[in-house]
């Protein structure tokens, strides 16, 4: 829920964008706290590699595994995440927050019921997979849409020995199929290489405070 502290955030940010039957749609979500050039190459390697009609960057209300403390208010986020999202197939959104869910795999169910006939694809950096295996209901998220691991530094190797990757190894899609991954049957994953941001949110914040 949206605090009342913070002024209310622009109205046309928290409806679901609109994408039509037989699109590929890939879904990039964050708390991009501050978002920056790291986040927004992923959405670019994301749209080119796996050939997507439009991208979903999906700025969260909050992380339940990241300390909320220094969460910026969800405005701020979404004004700064339209400065570094210039591609115009991406869409900035905050529709989580409308509807009050606070998990990935209840963010993925609400977007595959109010969506039929659109194929969809998660979109994760690799740096993610470590814990992937505690977040909420996270094998249901696996079973929900097709997944793109995109390559960040220090993850190219450490994602093999990750639980996901292990536990669904059979799911997983050779790379040059990238661009017919969002048409597949969940559960499909791959990973893909390519051009790489050492840039990071929480580096971000420290520098910040100087």
């Amino acid at each position: 829920m949206l605090s009342p502290s913070h002024p209310p955030v622009p109205s046309h940010y928290l409806k679901m964008p609109h994408a039509e039957k037989g699109l590929a749609v890939g879904l990039f979500g964050g708390s991009f706290n501050p978002p920056h050039a790291g986040h927004a190459l992923v959405a670019e390697i994301a749209l080119r590699r796996l050939a997507l009609d439009q991208l979903w960057w999906m700025v969260t209300p909050g992380n339940p595994l990241k300390n909320t403390r220094e969460l910026a208010p969800l405005g701020e986020r979404l004004q700064l995440s339209e400065q570094i999202a210039k591609n115009p197939k991406i869409k900035v959104t905050a529709f989580e927050a409308a509807h009050h869910v606070r998990y990935t795999a209840d963010t993925l169910a609400l977007v595959k019921a109010r969506n039929p006939g659109v194929e969809f694809v998660w979109i994760m950096g690799a740096d993610s997979l470590r814990d992937f295996h505690r977040w909420q209901r996270w094998r249901e998220i696996v079973m929900t849409f097709p997944i793109a691991v995109i390559d960040r530094p220090g993850a190219t190797l450490s994602f093999l020995s990750s639980v996901v990757a292990k536990t669904f190894d059979y799911a997983r899609v050779d790379e040059g199929d990238a661009p017919r991954l969002a048409r597949m049957k969940a559960p499909a994953w791959t990973f893909i290489h390519g051009p790489r941001s050492s840039l990071s949110s929480s580096a971000i914040r420290k520098l910040a405070k100087g």
